[in-house]
Formats: structure tokens, sequence, C-alpha cells
């Protein structure tokens, strides 16, 4: 992994609020009943996952370790289990990162000062 400039890092967690917000907006008003039988919308949910996951892994330590408030390891394993197991996701699991892991790390994402200097 390289070490990306303050500007480049950025972009990286500007796409990670993207997709987020995105999964926020097609889960929502769904239950997890209704999420799990819509196709389209899960396969859209784990991509956007996977994304975050992938965005996360571009954001250089340092700034990870100044940010302990976003859970870094378990954006990125999360990622990871997605793409390599997904004949094993647990509904119930992806529901609950659905429902409370997204928009906690929307806000933390959302909150992390500019570190720019």
């Amino acid at each position: 992994m390289s070490e990306a400039s303050p500007r480049e890092w950025r972009f990286y967690i500007d796409d990670m609020i993207q997709f987020a917000e995105k999964v926020a907006e097609y889960t929502s008003g769904l239950d997890q009943q209704s999420f799990v039988a819509n196709g389209l919308v899960y396969d859209a949910t784990v991509r956007n996952l996977e994304l975050i996951g992938e965005a996360a892994s571009h954001v250089p330590e340092l700034v990870r370790a100044e940010h302990p408030q976003v859970p870094w390891r378990m954006v990125v394993a999360t990622r990871n289990r997605l793409i390599h197991g997904y004949l094993g996701i647990d509904n119930d699991t992806l529901w609950s990162m659905v429902v409370t892991d997204v928009p906690k790390l929307i806000s933390s994402l959302r909150n992390m000062p500019d570190l720019d200097n």
C-alpha cells in the first residue's frame, strides 16, 4: 500500500461516505425480510459495503491511528469477508451492519477533523 498525500486520502474518505450513503439510501424503509428478498438491493448493498472496505484499505496507517473512532480494521475485514466468503454471508449480521454500523460509520467519517495542514 503506497503512502497517499493528505489530499489523496481524503478522496478515499469521501468515497467511503458516498458508498455508505448509498447503502442507507438503498435500504431505507426496508425491514430485514424485504431487504433479503430484494436481490438487486441486496447485491448493491453488499457491493457498496465491499467498496467501503476497499477505500478504507487505502487510507494511510497514520491517519487510521489518529482516528480510532473509525473501526478501520473491521471495515477492511468486512470487505475481505464479503468478497471471499460470498457463500457464507449471514443475513442477520449483514442487516445489523446496514442498520447499526453504517450510520455510525457515516457519522464518524463526517466528523473527522481535516488533517490537511
